[in-house]
């Protein structure tokens, strides 16, 4: 039994997600569909790519993940297909798939991506505006129902990525910065474990806030404080104690966070 997952910025509103998942289970009645997130940013594939990236690990050999946040649908960028190491990836080739690639290079994991230009795989009608619903979401059913990748379009060596932010070293640490703000208002960097010296104390700035070193639980200190720690994806992330630090410190994505060695 195929698992399909299903990532998009639609939200439930208005029956998209709900269209796709119709879709999916007329040509693959028996696929398992699971919903990672129906929530991300309109049109934010920065978002959109590093939510796939730290989730797809989590799931089982042969997933396909179907991955629309697509602000250039009907235009010329291409449809995509992939294969990643043992997962199979289908949507957009806009860039949103650049976190998973990243991670399958650093893995040297095995990759093969198609340009989808099979239309006998698709609706028979393909809308300007929808191509989860008439692209995306069928190619995943028929991958589910046992169907060759390799059918399916023309391989490709040049799938699109976006620039993901890395960190700079300082004279004295690292200079980040925020990349996504999550459901609870905490902050996420791309600063990492391998940007910390266990040995040596550190302060954290963002904003006008200062954060000396770092807590393992949120327990650790009293609601309403501003805490650092490594999340569940390896994440420095920055949160306040029974609340957000979003609304506290008043910053979002792309705010400049600084890490620095006292000693």
């Amino acid at each position: 039994m195929a698992v399909i997952t299903l990532l998009t910025d639609f939200g439930f509103k208005d029956g998209f997600t709900g269209v796709m998942r119709g879709v999916i289970l007329g040509i693959a009645p028996d696929a398992t569909i699971v919903d990672i997130s129906h929530a991300i940013s309109p049109q934010n594939m920065l978002e959109g790519s590093l939510v796939l990236a730290k989730s797809a690990p989590y799931f089982p050999v042969g997933t396909i993940h179907v991955a629309v946040v697509d602000p250039g649908v009907g235009t010329a960028r291409r449809p995509l297909a992939a294969r990643i190491g043992s997962q199979y990836f289908v949507g957009p080739d806009n860039g949103l798939f650049t976190g998973v690639i990243e991670a399958a290079e650093r893995s040297a994991l095995s990759m093969t991506f198609l340009h989808l230009i099979r239309p006998e795989y698709w609706l028979n009608e393909v809308s300007r505006s929808f191509h989860g619903r008439d692209i995306f979401a069928p190619v995943a059913a028929h991958l589910a129902n046992g169907e060759k990748l390799e059918d399916m379009g023309e391989v490709i060596t040049d799938p699109a990525h976006i620039m993901i932010p890395r960190p700079e070293a300082t004279a004295d640490g690292w200079a980040g910065q925020v990349l996504a703000v999550d459901h609870f208002g905490n902050l996420l960097t791309n600063l990492t474990p391998e940007h910390i010296t266990p040995e040596k104390d550190l302060s954290i700035s963002i904003g006008e806030a200062r954060i000396d070193g770092l807590v393992q639980t949120f327990g650790e200190r009293e609601s309403g404080s501003v805490i650092a720690m490594i999340d569940s994806s390896g994440s420095l992330s920055i949160a306040v104690v029974n609340g957000s630090a979003a609304e506290k410190l008043r910053v979002g994505v792309g705010t400049g966070v600084s890490l620095r060695y006292c000693r």
